[in-house]
């Protein structure tokens, strides 16, 4: 960690060309002697890259950015923040601590923090950042979490790890058995240790096979910001012997959805089905990541198009975790059906069809955007319909 890249006039030229051309900037050269000017570009690249997803890093000074690929592994601060409230207590021990987001949130909620990071230059500016951000709760080890977990011998409330997906060639990987550490292997030592285990994995995991490999599980929760699933977490309690509860979440600026159910009851829940009605719901992303098609009609008495289509259909308008639609018209689909609409502009979705978005496109000549929206789908008779809506 080179702490000249702190100076004033270092961190200015950093501000000033936070949107600048990186190669136009290399090719002018770069006007310091104590800092190598490929530093100077990897943190002006990992300063942008923090605008949005981590705010309180990008206005805070005097912050020091590791490489991009940390920036980009690192959760979000609005996933932090949703995970820092599902704990709390005295002791929290985060044995894949990174660039630290996760442990500073945490640090809100739990009296003292244990940031665990084996990559020394990460530990050392991650500790380095904890000051600038003034928070004084959080102790940083440069050591393996596991190993960590072992020296240190004593009880926390929490333990929380985030396996990291990438093989020793750098490759992605997503299954619990080819993360590090493996999950499979030290759950039964985290249960030692603490009550309470989080986990966080990819959201390319199966919550069935993912449950055959995991002991105690209480909750899972299917993080969502702006529709787009971001995380899994996996909540360990040990001894635990209850039904697994799945919590959905979409986090956006001024709303959340939230829907849960009983994963054991999902196969067992009562559907109800119905032509298009007044209204057509589309779930959201956590909603369809969580597979509870069955659960989402039982609970909101809310009826189904089709046992594979996953779009919903009622007389009045809902509460509903995902986008809400005004049912204008219900057309079969052939072409001459619908040129008669004259719709040359529209958002389209398919939902259990034949055909692709693209392939709709072209053969009915639709652009995209405007203020339709058209649902190609299967009704509860197996025909192929498209759904003409406006958005609620």
């Amino acid at each position: 960690m080179n702490k000249d890249i702190l100076h004033i006039d270092i961190q200015e030229f950093i501000n000033m060309n936070l949107n600048a051309d990186i190669s136009d900037l290399l090719l002018k050269g770069i006007p310091f002697d104590t800092v190598d000017s490929k530093l100077i570009v990897a943190q002006i690249e990992a300063k942008k890259r923090c605008e949005k997803k981590l705010p309180t890093w990008f206005q805070t000074e005097n912050i020091y950015y590791p490489n991009k690929l940390n920036i980009e592994q690192t959760s979000s601060e609005t996933t932090a923040n949703y995970k820092a409230h599902l704990v709390s207590g005295k002791a929290l021990i985060d044995l894949t601590g990174g660039f630290g987001v996760d442990a500073f949130y945490f640090a809100k909620q739990v009296e003292n923090i244990i940031h665990c990071e084996i990559n020394s230059e990460l530990s050392t500016l991650v500790k380095h950042n904890f000051e600038a951000l003034n928070i004084k709760n959080i102790t940083c080890i440069n050591e393996n979490g596991i190993d960590a977990l072992k020296r240190i011998d004593q009880p926390f409330d929490w333990i929380y790890v985030d396996p990291s997906r990438r093989d020793t060639e750098k490759k992605k990987v997503f299954l619990l058995a080819d993360c590090e550490p493996n999950i499979k292997t030290f759950q039964g030592l985290f249960l030692k240790y603490a009550k309470n285990v989080m986990i966080k994995t990819s959201p390319l995991l199966d919550l069935t096979a993912t449950l055959s490999d995991l002991k105690y599980v209480k909750d899972i929760h299917v993080v969502a910001v702006n529709n787009e699933v971001k995380e899994l977490l996996w909540i360990l309690e040990r001894n635990f012997e209850g039904d697994v509860n799945v919590k959905t979440v979409n986090l956006h600026k001024e709303t959340t959805q939230y829907f849960e159910f009983n994963f054991k009851d999902e196969t067992e829940a009562r559907v109800t089905y119905s032509k298009p009605l007044t209204y057509l719901y589309e779930p959201n992303s956590a909603v369809l990541k969580s597979g509870s098609f069955n659960s989402v009609s039982e609970s909101l008495a809310i009826d189904k198009l089709h046992k594979h289509s996953h779009l919903y259909t009622s007389e009045t308008l809902l509460n509903f975790p995902g986008r809400r639609f005004k049912i204008e018209k219900v057309l079969p689909f052939n072409k001459k059906a619908f040129a008669k609409e004259r719709i040359t502009k529209a958002n389209v979705t398919t939902r259990n069809f034949t055909l692709s978005v693209g392939d709709i496109r072209k053969k009915l000549k639709i652009k995209d955007g405007g203020n339709d929206y058209l649902f190609f789908t299967s009704d509860v008779n197996d025909a192929k319909i498209i759904i003409v809506c406006s958005k609620v």
